[in-house]
C-alpha cells in the first residue's frame, strides 16, 4: 500500500493586491493549505466562542455522576477549558482541523475484529506513528505557512507579533466541541465526532493563532444526524456507553487497556476479547463509516506489522523487543506490563489451543498483578478444554 505524500499548493487564493483580503479569502486560503499538508477539513471559531462555557456545565454533570473517576485530570484546569484564550496569551482563533487515519476500509457495520479471535487487536489509529507527533508537526507547517503571508494580512493582527501554538489531545480543551461548531461534525452518541461524508476514523487538532478570523458569535455547527440509530450502544462489548453521549470511561475498553494502571476488572475481562490497545467496535458498526476515507498521511501506515499480528507473537516479546516495536507509536503510553495483562486476558479469551496454556505458563512469576491475569486466562483456557472434552465423551 502507497499512501500520497501531499505538499502545500503553491497557488494561492488570496493575491497580492492593493486591496487586503478580507477573512473569508483568508480562511479559504488557509483550508487550502491545510488539505495539502493532509488534513482532512479545517474550520474556525473564536477562542471567546460562548460553547466552551456551556461545555464545563455539561463535563461537571458527567463528573458529578462519577462516570469519569477513573480520569483525574478531567477535574483539574476548568477555567482553561472555559476559556481557552488563557492557553495561549494573544490568540484569538482556534484553527480546528481533523486528519483521517484509516489504512484499510473495514467492512461497512461489521466488527471483523471478532472473526480473528487469535489476532492481537490495536486499535486503527495507533498502528503507525504517534498522531500527536503527526498532528502537531503539520500543525506548525501550517502556521509557518500563515505566518509567511503576515505581510498581506496586517488588518487581521491589529499590528501585534504573529502567536500560534498547536495541539492535539494534548491541553484541557474541549476539542470536539470546538471540531462541532466549526463545523467538522456532529457529536456521536458514542461520544466521538461523525462527518457525515467521511464517518468517525479521525483524529483532531487546533490551532491557535494571533489572527482575528472569527467572531466569537460566529457558529456554523454541523447538524447531528444520529437519529434514532442506537448501533453503538448496542455493540459495546463492556457497555461503556450508558446512553446517548455519556460514557463510562471506567468501563470503556479504551480506558481499561491504555490508561489503566494495575488490575484489570473481572467483569470487563471477556467482554475485552482480542483487544490489546483500544477498541474500535462503535466505530465499525456505525452506518455513516460506509463513508470513511482512507488516509492521505503515510505516519498512518502500520508498523511492525500491527494490522496483521497474534496474541502468541505479542505475548513473546520481551521488554527490549516491546521498547523498539513501539517507538514513536502510541503503544508505548500503556507500557509493558500492561500490555502484558492485556494480552494474557486476551488469550484466556481466545480458543482453546495448548500452545496458548504453554506460553501463559511460561510467563508465571514475573510480576504478581501479572500473575493474576495469566491465572485468569488459564482458567478460561481450561474452562474451554473441559467443555471440549465434555462434547466428545457426549458425541461418544
Amino acid at each position: 500500500m502507497t499512501l500520497a505524500q501531499n505538499t502545500p499548493k503553491q497557488n494561492s487564493t488570496v493575491q497580492n493586491s492593493e486591496n487586503p483580503p478580507d477573512k473569508e479569502a483568508v480562511k479559504t486560503w488557509i483550508k487550502e493549505q491545510a488539505l495539502a499538508l493532509g488534513f482532512s477539513d479545517c474550520g474556525f471559531l473564536s477562542v471567546s466562542h460562548p460553547v466552551f462555557a456551556k461545555e464545563i456545565k455539561r463535563l461537571q454533570a458527567w463528573l458529578d455522576k462519577g462516570y469519569g473517576d477513573c480520569l483525574p485530570f478531567l477535574k483539574e484546569n476548568h477555567h482553561l477549558r472555559a476559556n481557552p484564550a488563557l492557553l495561549v496569551e494573544g490568540a484569538k482563533t482556534i484553527i480546528s482541523v481533523r486528519m483521517d487515519y484509516l489504512c484499510d476500509k473495514p467492512a461497512p457495520r461489521c466488527v471483523e475484529d471478532d472473526a480473528r479471535p487469535n489476532h492481537a487487536i490495536i486499535a486503527r489509529y495507533a498502528r503507525g506513528r504517534d498522531y500527536h507527533k503527526t498532528m502537531r508537526q503539520k500543525l506548525k507547517q501550517l502556521a509557518k505557512l500563515i505566518e509567511a503571508k503576515l505581510p498581506e494580512w496586517q488588518h487581521l493582527t491589529d499590528g501585534a507579533p504573529f502567536v500560534f501554538r498547536p495541539f492535539s489531545d494534548s491541553a484541557p480543551i474541549f476539542e470536539k466541541a470546538a471540531a462541532h461548531h466549526a463545523g467538522l461534525g456532529w457529536e456521536g452518541k458514542h461520544t466521538l465526532l461523525i462527518h457525515r461524508q467521511a464517518g468517525s476514523f479521525f483524529n483532531l487538532g487546533e490551532l491557535f493563532v494571533s489572527l482575528d478570523l472569527a467572531a466569537p458569535n460566529e457558529d456554523n455547527p454541523a447538524k447531528n444526524l444520529c437519529g434514532s440509530c442506537s448501533a453503538c450502544i448496542d455493540v459495546c462489548p463492556t457497555r461503556a456507553i450508558v446512553g446517548a453521549r455519556t460514557l463510562n470511561a471506567a468501563a470503556c475498553i479504551a480506558y481499561l487497556t491504555i490508561e489503566h494502571d494495575g488490575s484489570i476488572p473481572t467483569e470487563y475481562r471477556k467482554g475485552i476479547g482480542n483487544r490489546i490497545f483500544g477498541c474500535d467496535d462503535c466505530q465499525l458498526i456505525c452506518p455513516w463509516n460506509k463513508f470513511a476515507k482512507i488516509t492521505q498521511v503515510a505516519d498512518y501506515a502500520p508498523r511492525h506489522s500491527l494490522d496483521d499480528i497474534s496474541l502468541l507473537q505479542v505475548w513473546a516479546w520481551s521488554e527490549d523487543e516491546f521498547l523498539q516495536k513501539s517507538e514513536g507509536s502510541p503503544l508505548r503510553r500503556t507500557g509493558y506490563l500492561n500490555l502484558l495483562r492485556n494480552t494474557a486476558i486476551a488469550l484466556g479469551n481466545a480458543p482453546f489451543s495448548k500452545d496458548i496454556i504453554t506460553a501463559l505458563q511460561g510467563r508465571i512469576g514475573q510480576n504478581p498483578m501479572l500473575d493474576e491475569h495469566i491465572d485468569w486466562a488459564l482458567n478460561e483456557q481450561r474452562q474451554k478444554q473441559l467443555k471440549i472434552d465434555c462434547q466428545m465423551i457426549c458425541d461418544e
